[in-house]
């Protein structure tokens, strides 16, 4: 009898798996995991406090409906509070497993824990797919370990590609076996708070598949992505891709069907390019591991800047002199989401006008955003910095004319409160003294 394990991720979906159907032609019986990192729920290096409670609960969503989805295909969703290096090794050493089922996940951690499984338990058929992004590794025209360094010498190589149609549907899975482990229990249904305007999970991410291209918006997408905010205005399709409960190539085969029945164009054609973009990044972590939390990133050069503890606070609670910014990280604290503009309107300034290590920043996206997504949000930070794959070595944007573009009448500055902040940046100088107010007397 052969027992399968799927270590599930960011992949928290039973449409368009790979994994799962390997698993159905290859086990009898089958354990379906995930690990719920307590490092997530730490403070960090960086000043951060774990997982925001909209990432939190956006992540909740996602395992309540993961666990739905795979009860109906006669599974269970069990819920390891260890690590996930702990909660593998203590299940292949206390439960028979002949096989594991895994995406390939870009993140470091994830790729050195897998390398670990492998090492210590070669007896164990290790089969991985790449059901996070649109192409494995064998049909991109170049070896992953030599990545293009620029997003469009990838786009160039890669856009004319074809992808892969989703997966049809499973019908069935092999049952769970029986088996006791403390802290690895089945997900147990919970209230879970949400006032959200975004639902964890494979049946909203669906949803909203189904509903954005059943409208006119994606032959206009191009025109109004770079809007502040406006659930119309974009996709939206970025928290359930970063969770996994929707697929690159699900979105792929749904542009196409849209452009055969309504015509293709520069939008259409727009929302492929950032699922490339994406794409890019999900290679350029596993490219370049550690060299993504590194302050000189790919290029190792060194970059001016230092940790403010008093200026990030203020960056990061949208207290600064840049009534933009401020309202801009007001929706970030409040949703959990900003707009791909707005985000690199706060980097911008966390880097250039703060002076503030953008490691800093990368961390606090980490720890807000319900569609981090460790690629994508590290590389993006490298690429605003000038230490990543930006050819034009970084990208400082003037706060003065974003506004006059994107906000010209301060309707979005004025929804947010992101006029009201302290006159003064700093409290204190470098060395710790006081610095007064120039409108009060010194004593």
């Amino acid at each position: 009898m052969k027992l399968g394990l799927v270590w599930f991720g960011d992949d928290l979906r039973c449409a368009d798996q790979n994994m799962l159907w390997r698993a159905t032609q290859e086990v009898d019986y089958l354990v379906c995991l995930y690990c719920d990192e307590p490092h997530n729920n730490r403070p960090s290096r960086y000043s951060t406090q774990g997982m925001s409670n909209n990432r939190r609960c956006f992540l909740e969503q996602g395992l309540q409906d993961l666990a739905i989805q795979l009860q109906r295909l006669k599974q269970t969703l069990f819920i390891s509070t260890m690590d996930a290096a702990s909660s593998l090794n203590l299940m292949l050493n206390e439960v028979p497993i002949s096989h594991l089922y895994r995406n390939h996940h870009g993140g470091w951690d994830e790729q050195q824990t897998l390398k670990h499984i492998a090492n210590q338990f070669p007896d164990v058929r290790i089969h991985l797919d790449h059901g996070l992004s649109l192409f494995a590794p064998s049909e991109l025209p170049f070896d992953v370990s030599q990545l293009p360094d620029s997003f469009s010498k990838f786009r160039r190589l890669v856009e004319n590609l074809d992808v892969f149609a989703p997966l049809p549907a499973l019908q069935k899975l092999p049952p769970a076996p029986a088996f006791n482990i403390q802290r690895i229990m089945p997900w147990s249904k919970k209230r879970i708070e949400n006032e959200s305007a975004f639902t964890g999970g494979e049946q909203a991410a669906i949803d909203q598949l189904s509903d954005y291209f059943s409208t006119d918006l994606p032959s206009y997408y191009k025109e109004t992505r770079n809007q502040l905010e406006g659930w119309e205005n974009s996709t939206k399709f970025s928290p359930w891709l970063a969770q996994g409960s929707l697929s690159a190539r699900q979105i792929k085969a749904s542009i196409d069907v849209y452009e055969r029945d309504h015509g293709a164009n520069d939008s259409t054609y727009w929302i492929y390019f950032e699922l490339l973009w994406r794409e890019y990044f999900h290679w350029y972590a596993t490219c370049y591991g550690k060299q993504l939390f590194l302050p000189g990133g790919l290029t190792g050069k060194y970059i001016q800047s230092s940790y403010y503890a008093e200026r990030f606070r203020k960056w990061s609670q949208g207290n600064t002199p840049y009534p933009l910014v401020n309202a801009c990280m007001k929706q970030l604290n409040h949703t959990g989401f900003m707009s791909n503009r707005g985000r690199q309107i706060v980097a911008s300034c966390l880097i250039y006008e703060l002076g503030i290590d953008w490691r800093y920043g990368a961390a606090y996206f980490e720890e807000q955003l319900i569609d981090y997504n460790v690629g994508s949000n590290w590389g993006n930070w490298q690429y605003i910095a000038g230490v990543g794959a930006d050819p034009r070595g970084g990208r400082h944007f003037n706060l003065e004319r974003q506004t006059e573009q994107y906000d010209p009448k301060h309707l979005f500055i004025d929804k947010w409160q992101g006029q009201i902040f302290d006159e003064q940046l700093d409290s204190v100088d470098a060395a710790d003294w006081p610095i007064y107010p120039t409108s009060s007397p010194k004593p």
